[in-house]
């Protein structure tokens, strides 16, 4: 049985893809007709790739590893940041730190500047310096907690992400390339599907379109959570190792290292008209 049904999918407007105008050919198989000038989306396809993302993200999610969570256009932001939340997960929804993934070393420093900083301000470190001083520090603190708190916990890198709109996320995307780290995506007609490990056809613009897949995605992670609870707490007991399954990718490794980098023939309700596309609302 599916995770999601194609009615949820359609009820959600998963299906509006963008003007004829504005497509990547690349996403022809997912598509599945064109009404009043806009692609609409093969939901059929979509179930089947939200079922094989999930399942791959509770595999990754039982063995203990994390899942960077990625999606700094509005609509998606706090979606993203409530839902990773709710299953301990890292994300980013501001500004995407440049390297983030091939220089994480340097990533990681400017984390623990966070953790030094907090120090000051206990061991009375801050007692002796003058209010500009303060005020600089503590300006620096809130800009470094804004753009990588999330990822405060993230001692390594992430063994996968997950984006929302893969053309505003690219260089997140060639990053995790890079390094071979594979990457879930909702990906729309106007975007290239080529570089993304694990694609989920959808309307990446509209909000209920991400809180539905997101959602479900997230729920199949707290599964894996759960399941790798109790396999590690029945270890000693029964002698069988957790399950390491890693998702199979859906294209060739990629390299592993790189150079460091700079700091559905249904009923279609509710089609827009000619000039309408779900990008620009």
């Amino acid at each position: 049985m599916s995770r999601v049904s194609f009615e949820q999918l359609l009820e959600a407007g998963v299906h509006f893809g963008h003007l004829r105008s504005k497509w990547n050919p690349a996403m022809a198989p997912y598509i599945f007709m064109e009404r009043n000038g806009i692609h609409i989306i093969d939901l059929y396809k979509t179930v089947a790739k939200i079922d094989e993302a999930a399942e791959a993200m509770k595999n990754l999610a039982k063995s203990g590893r994390k899942i960077l969570f990625v999606a700094t256009k509005k609509q998606a932001k706090q979606i993203v940041a409530d839902m990773a939340t709710a299953v301990n997960m890292p994300y980013v929804i501001e500004r995407w730190p440049g390297g983030m993934l091939t220089n994480f070393p340097t990533i990681r420093k400017a984390v623990k500047k966070m953790s030094t900083i907090d120090k000051m301000a206990t061991d009375g470190t801050f007692d002796n310096l003058s209010k500009r001083e303060k005020l600089q520090i503590t300006r620096q603190r809130a800009k470094l907690e804004k753009n990588l708190g999330s990822i405060a916990d993230l001692n390594r890198l992430p063994s996968a992400l997950f984006v929302v709109d893969v053309m505003k996320e690219h260089i997140a995307v060639r990053e995790a390339n890079r390094l071979g780290i594979p990457v879930f995506g909702m990906v729309d007609t106007n975007s290239n599907p080529s570089n993304v490990d694990f694609v989920i056809p959808a309307n990446d613009d509209a909000t209920k379109s991400v809180e539905l897949i997101l959602g479900t995605l997230c729920k199949a992670i707290q599964d894996g959570i759960r399941e790798g609870k109790a396999e590690r707490a029945n270890k000693d007991d029964s002698g069988d190792e957790p399950s390491e399954a890693a998702p199979k990718r859906e294209r060739k490794t990629r390299a592993k290292k790189s150079e460091e980098t700079p700091a559905e023939e249904v009923e279609i309700k509710d089609v827009p008209t000619e000039t309408e596309d779900h990008s620009e609302e």
